[in-house]
């Protein structure tokens, strides 16, 4: 049974799926057989033949070579809104043990499953349940992405509490640079690498074009 990581963020849309894909490929190079997986996606092109394209579950399925099928992504909405409210618009339960069956599935075929959340650490899935649940159902250390810009280390710090106050153990986080230009920039990351009590994994330049947070 292989291991496995979640992915989270300091916020939405800071590129959790840019550095998903970009620890995949890290991984890759050491001759790991990895295997993604995000359990609830929000937010779907219809194709012709009246299936769904989700981007994240496309760009993660491009990165390890699968399908994008119903084991990698279990809840698939179609409307970009908050995953509870999507699923209650579709009278939709989240459950988290068919997520973990899908998880167990993943794991037993590969060496390590990156499995990315949707939102920040507290995005809800229903009325009383949060990412964060998911996150301790799968029992997985965490990867938290840190959109690297103003107010960027409240944000982390806020989000690493929050992380160990749920017992959760934060094995490492990403610096993924999400505006071309932050002042005092190397200031920054200095400041978390000291406060942050995990080791950066990598830290992801600025790509214009890319969808490496909010530059798209």
């Amino acid at each position: 049974m292989g291991k496995g990581y979640f992915i989270t963020g300091t916020d939405t849309e800071i590129g959790k799926t840019h550095s998903a894909v970009k620890l995949i490929r890290h991984w890759q190079q050491d001759g790991q057989r990895i295997l993604a997986m995000k359990p609830i996606a929000s937010g779907c092109e219809v194709l012709p033949d009246g299936s769904w394209l989700n981007d994240d579950v496309a760009r993660l399925a491009a990165a390890t070579g699968q399908a994008g099928d119903a084991v990698m992504n279990p809840y698939r909405f179609l409307p970009p809104l908050s995953p509870h409210i999507a699923a209650r618009q579709a009278g939709v339960v989240i459950d988290f043990d068919h997520i973990r069956t899908c998880y167990r599935e993943l794991a037993a075929a590969c060496d390590t499953v990156v499995v990315e959340g949707a939102g920040g650490w507290y995005a809800p899935l229903s009325d009383t349940g949060s990412m964060s649940d998911l996150a301790r159902a799968l029992e997985l250390p965490v990867i938290l992405v840190v959109g690297m810009k103003l107010g960027a280390i409240n944000h982390a710090l806020l989000t690493a509490a929050a992380i160990a106050a749920d017992g959760m153990e934060l094995a490492g986080w990403v610096a993924n640079r999400i505006v071309p230009r932050q002042a005092a920039y190397e200031e920054n990351l200095d400041t978390l690498r000291r406060r942050l009590r995990a080791p950066l994994l990598l830290e992801l330049p600025y790509e214009d074009g890319t969808k490496n947070g909010l530059n798209v």
